[in-house]
């Protein structure tokens, strides 16, 4: 089994350089690369990291997707003279050669495909390559927007002949349109294309129709291109992800790719003067942690673009540390996507209908009329941080960005805990990365338990549960472990003392999450506990009834995570009890998703006597791609009580309001 997480780097690639002045492409400097690898030294990643070199990519390699006359072009630039180098680059929209220019983008491809190689073969089960230069703007035939050749492009061509793969996802989330890797699988039905970008109806370079929402693929590959246009800036981490939950997520599951490719550019980052959004760096840590739900965990995220070099390099090192398997830092900022964010979900949405299963029972349409006007673009968006303005326009606002990121990251980062998962049976304990708890005895629980629930603890079972429960409780709250899971026979009663005990240590808000029949004990008092009950009966406010198969994985994306995210809890419960119509792959794909959230602080009290579920429950703690089965569309009935869910709470949780009509 493939472990390890690839990273690759090359410092050459920082020899490709402007020689002359140009304004407009002065920010792809080489400190681009190298202040990101010094980042990663910095909180100690590269270490950590199964070191791959980078190699030149072969001729016939870039050849995949570039036409022979693109290559002569650019071999042809290695022994020219600084004259002849801006000569050259003029042909070309935004790109610039350097006599290294040729060698250091066979290296970026070269680095891109050692990658790919590296995950598919098993050596490493995902990883990041740090490339220069660029390559999504690339096209068959010409250098555009500091890309010389596509890297990404070139890797899913290669992946799918060298590896036989059937399906890729590529997912780019850089401020600007990938518009090279548009065109060059646009009518390939073997690989899903999703971007979202900077757009403003069309004001925004690269300034072209095919930028926009309706720009869904051309033949064989419609419903394979996946343009999200953000029409104003300062979109921030709230917007991003519900264009995940409500565009990306579900569709990308659907696929079902063999393997995610990552074009990933971190100008949609908070101060970049290119992008001028607001999203800080923990976002890309989310945004990783999802992906890494898909293609049984093959994922290979390349570097495309990013301008201001802290946001850069923080946010990369965001991203390494989620591959890594580190828990994902708590999001920060209002969770309430903007107007102009939801409006253009809901085009996406609308005009990929006809070519996917998950939105076929959806009540879409297209919204002609916008909050946003090409002549009088709004500057103004909720997410904008108070102690940042969105627009960078200067040296000044940089050094506060800077100066901000500096704190952000500070407050945003907490020591990993040494143990990922520890369990009370120690048969499960001999899983790397788990282990054992001791328990507390009757006398420590009686006396902890005093001043809240002490009539549930008078049994003999209901105590010898509590003992196992409320140490790995302990570890969880102690910070000494990230999750934790126990068997309970008396789950109902073990997780009203978890969670009493968990507000009374400190926790402001906690998720409890009920799967299957059992007696919700606690209730929710002052906003510090939200409870989402998935069982045949009504028993709670948050309630899904008997959510099965692909209907249940439709409810994870369209309204689970969208509250838990609106909510953001300090601590999540999970009680898993019997007569449930969730199956283990649901449960685990749960989990999976949910350690985005509270810092991956998930603790899980089973009252099942299934023999398999407290070793898988385990494996998806620790990190383990949980296998969703074959994809079935969710039924018309199941879509249509989740709208109506989504209508009675949307007002109070704003993640949600991304789905249906406005």
């Amino acid at each position: 089994m493939a472990s390890g997480t690839a990273l690759i780097y090359d410092e050459e690639m920082a020899t490709h350089k402007l020689l002359w002045s140009d304004p407009i492409c002065d920010i792809e400097v080489p400190e681009r690369l190298s202040s990101s690898y010094e980042q990663l030294q910095y909180y100690h990643l590269v270490e950590r990291c199964v070191r791959v070199p980078a190699r030149e990519a072969s001729e016939e390699e870039i050849l995949l997707v570039h036409s022979l006359e693109h290559l002569e072009v650019a071999k042809s630039t290695q022994t020219m003279n600084e004259e002849e180098l801006k000569r050259v680059s003029g042909n070309y929209d935004a790109f610039f050669f350097h006599p290294n220019t040729y060698r250091c983008a066979r290296l970026a491809v070269g680095a891109t495909l050692q990658l790919v190689d590296a995950v598919m073969s098993g050596k490493a089960c995902n990883g990041m390559a740090l490339v220069r230069p660029p390559g999504h703007h690339s096209q068959r035939n010409a250098a555009n927007g500091f890309c010389l050749f596509n890297n990404v492009a070139i890797a899913a061509e290669h992946a799918k002949r060298k590896h036989g793969l059937q399906r890729i996802l590529i997912v780019d989330w850089d401020v600007h349109h990938g518009q090279g890797t548009q065109y060059i699988f646009e009518e390939d039905p073997s690989v899903l294309y999703f971007s979202w970008h900077r757009y403003e109806h069309q004001q925004f370079w690269p300034s072209l129709k095919e930028s926009d929402y309706d720009a869904v693929g051309l033949g064989k590959g419609k419903g394979f291109n996946v343009n999200l246009p953000w029409n104003k800036i300062g979109m921030g981490n709230s917007d991003y992800l519900a264009a995940f939950f409500h565009v990306l997520l579900p569709m990308a599951f659907e696929f079902d790719p063999e393997l995610v490719l990552v074009s990933s550019g971190y100008d949609s980052g908070i101060g970049d003067p290119e992008g001028q959004m607001n999203a800080t760096p923990e976002v890309f840590s989310h945004l990783t942690h999802f992906l890494m739900q898909l293609a049984n965990g093959k994922l290979c995220v390349i570097l495309e673009g990013g301008y201001h070099l802290k946001s850069l390099s923080e946010s990369v090192c965001m991203t390494v540390k989620t591959l890594l398997g580190d828990p994902v830092p708590q999001i920060t900022g209002e969770m309430a996507p903007c107007l102009s964010a939801v409006e253009s979900i809901q085009n996406v949405r609308a005009a990929h209908k006809p070519y996917w299963r998950w939105l076929m029972h959806e009540d879409t349409s297209i919204l002609h009329t916008l909050s946003t006007k090409p002549h009088l673009l709004k500057k103004d968006n909720p997410n904008v941080s108070t102690e940042l303005d969105a627009k960078i326009t200067d040296d000044s606002e940089a050094v506060k960005v800077e100066r901000f990121l500096e704190g952000h990251m500070k407050n945003i980062l907490s020591p990993v805990p040494p143990i990922r998962t520890v369990t009370a049976d120690s048969k499960e304990a001999a899983h790397p990365l788990a282990g054992p708890a001791q328990e507390m005895n009757g006398t420590e629980i009686k006396t902890l338990v005093s001043g809240f629930y002490a009539d549930l603890v008078k049994e003999d079972k209901t105590l010898h549960s509590l003992g196992s429960v409320l140490a790995i409780l302990d570890k969880i709250l102690k910070k000494e472990v990230c999750s934790g899971v126990v068997e309970s026979l008396t789950a109902a009663a073990s997780v009203a003392v978890a969670l009493r005990h968990s507000l009374h240590s400190g926790f402001q808000r906690v998720l409890c999450v009920f799967v299957g029949d059992m007696q919700t004990i606690p209730n929710a008092e002052d906003g510090k506990m939200l409870v989402i009950h998935i069982a045949e009966k009504e028993h709670f406010s948050l309630f899904l009834k008997d959510a099965r198969g692909n209907d249940f994985f439709s409810a994870v994306l369209g309204f689970i995570l969208p509250v838990a995210y609106s909510y953001q809890p300090d601590l999540i419960v999970v009680a898993v009890g019997p007569n449930r119509s969730l199956g283990i792959h649901g449960i685990s794909l749960l989990l999976a998703l949910l350690q985005g959230l509270a810092e991956s602080r998930i603790f899980v009290v089973i009252e099942d006597p299934e023999t398999n579920l407290m070793p898988s429950i385990a494996k998806a703690l620790m990190g383990a791609t949980p296998d969703f089965g074959v994809y079935a569309p969710p039924t018309q009935d199941k879509v249509h009580q989740l709208k109506a869910l989504r209508g009675q709470f949307q007002q109070e949780w704003k993640m949600l309001q991304c789905s249906g009509k406005l």
